[in-house]
């Protein structure tokens, strides 16, 4: 069975053939594509789908690997009225271009592909235009649009996964600890939409250089640790006086109060940090430096975590991601492996299920393609289900997933979420209620206008600051656990 699967793939490289087109580079130098023209045999029936991908330049390692990816999935599906064809956009918009308008000179009904945003955003005007659908794989909200979809994971779905499975674990105020960049940007748009959906507040933002690795000083800022620190001293003083005096009871529980170094609110239960590695290590521990740790606060990451080896680190147990459901993962990357002789990155699955897709649509065959990708129910493949909006963004069956020492757990099934959830993330009303979070680490007019779209409104315009009532009751809270009453 083996040596026929293999020989099936082999026979797939040996049909295709190839021409070639002279195309400019960005740099303006000559540079070619390779059309490498269809697999499968075109009839009047046939379903023609045209694959952009970057089988040269500086990204075709991720393209070859897509190819190879797609090419076991119609060997699985075996359906001879899909027709696959595959456009080198050699790593760049210009190549981009030149591959969708062959694509679509050659009747594609379908275009899956390019990986990267700005090669979709160079292809969206002809296939607009020209009335054929595109399935990319970029993770770029901001290339989508009416019939340009994307399979890639977007900001919005992951920042949102997380924080309505937080809330519904009773966490009600979010922080963000993130890059002054796009994906800071984008975690803060997502998070200030999913915060209004679940009735919680985003608290405090706070951005830091992209380049950084040391987060003290952000993260005292955010915890609020002068107001914090300055209380405690204030408490230690009132009772030092009072054990000069020969109080026994104020002697003792100025003992206790010895090693803490903060006390009260500090304005958040729940804590965003989309980085990995070593920066999320050393965030992570300043933030628990400065009294914000897990039970209080519940540390919670983008699906960036999944890549890291997270379990050593004591400080980041119990803390909370999204991932894709992978039901078949394993399955792909064994069959990957036998037949390429490599193992697949994650990413290589797109493609697979993207030929997936492509074949259901075949089959389906309806007069509006495009209401057939929206479908309310979805697709199915190696990453679980997707399913697509009129408005091109994508919706993906996420795990939540503990980071445990022994191991991570799924905690809540993202095939069971998906039945549940069927709409994009509305933008945000600014209303008189509402409450933008304080900003640190950037000027607020200039994050507003990133966030918001608008330098809100005074009264909108930064967070309340302290809650009285909040940090009274968490002075006392923090000191009753400590066995102090202070009268």
């Amino acid at each position: 069975m083996l040596k026929k699967f293999c020989f099936a793939i082999m026979s797939l490289l040996v049909v295709s053939c190839s021409s070639t087109d002279v195309i400019k580079d960005e740099g303006g130098a000559d540079s070619y594509q390779t059309d490498i023209a269809e697999i499968g045999i075109s009839t009047a029936e046939s379903f023609r789908v045209g694959m952009l991908l970057p089988l040269t330049g500086k990204d075709a390692r991720y393209g070859q690997g897509l190819k190879n990816a797609s090419m076991l999935a119609l060997n699985d599906i075996n359906n001879p009225n899909l027709v696959l064809q595959y456009y080198d956009t050699a790593s760049t918009p210009s190549g981009a271009r030149t591959a969708v308008e062959n694509a679509i000179n050659q009747r594609s009904d379908l275009i899956i592909g390019p990986l990267k945003s700005l090669e979709v955003q160079a292809i969206a005007n002809e296939t607009i235009y020209r009335g054929v659908p595109v399935i990319a794989f970029s993770t770029s909200q901001e290339v989508l649009q009416p019939t340009i979809y994307t399979l890639g994971l977007l900001i919005d779905e992951q920042v949102d996964r997380i924080m309505t499975y937080a809330a519904g674990q009773d966490r009600k105020r979010f922080a963000l600890l993130l890059p002054d960049n796009g994906t800071g940007a984008a975690v803060a748009r997502a998070a200030v939409k999913s915060a209004q959906k679940n009735g919680v507040e985003v608290t405090v933002i706070g951005f830091y250089p992209p380049g950084a690795s040391d987060f003290s000083a952000i993260a005292k800022q955010m915890t609020n640790y002068g107001h914090r620190h300055a209380r405690v001293a204030r408490l230690k003083n009132q009772l030092q006086a009072k054990a000069n005096g020969g109080d026994a009871a104020a002697r003792q529980n100025l003992k206790k109060l010895s090693t803490r170094e903060g006390l009260g609110d500090i304005g958040f239960d729940a804590l965003i940090i989309p980085e990995s590695g070593a920066k999320l290590t050393a965030a992570i521990s300043m933030f628990a430096y400065y009294d914000a740790a897990y039970p209080q606060v519940q540390f919670l990451g983008t699906s960036i975590w999944e890549s890291g080896r997270l379990n050593n680190e004591a400080a980041i147990n119990k803390s909370l991601y999204p991932a894709v459901t992978r039901p078949l993962a394993g399955q792909f990357a064994g069959q990957y492996y036998t037949v390429f002789g490599e193992k697949p990155s994650s990413l290589f699955t797109l493609a697979y299920d993207a030929i997936v897709i492509a074949n259901r649509l075949a089959q389906i065959r309806s007069e509006n393609l495009n209401n057939d990708i929206a479908a309310e129910s979805g697709f199915g493949g190696i990453n679980g289900r997707v399913r697509f909006f009129a408005d091109g963004s994508s919706q993906h069956s996420l795990d939540v997933v503990e980071i445990r020492a022994d191991g991570n757990v799924v905690v809540d099934s993202g095939e069971k979420y998906f039945e549940t959830v069927a709409e994009p993330l509305p933008p945000v009303m600014i209303d008189e209620y509402y409450r933008a979070p304080r900003i640190l680490g950037k000027d607020v007019s200039l994050a507003q206008v990133m966030i918001y779209g608008q330098v809100l409104p005074e009264e909108n315009s930064y967070h309340a600051g302290f809650d009285n009532a909040a940090d009274d009751a968490a002075v006392n809270q923090q000191l009753r656990a400590m066995g102090i009453y202070i009268n």
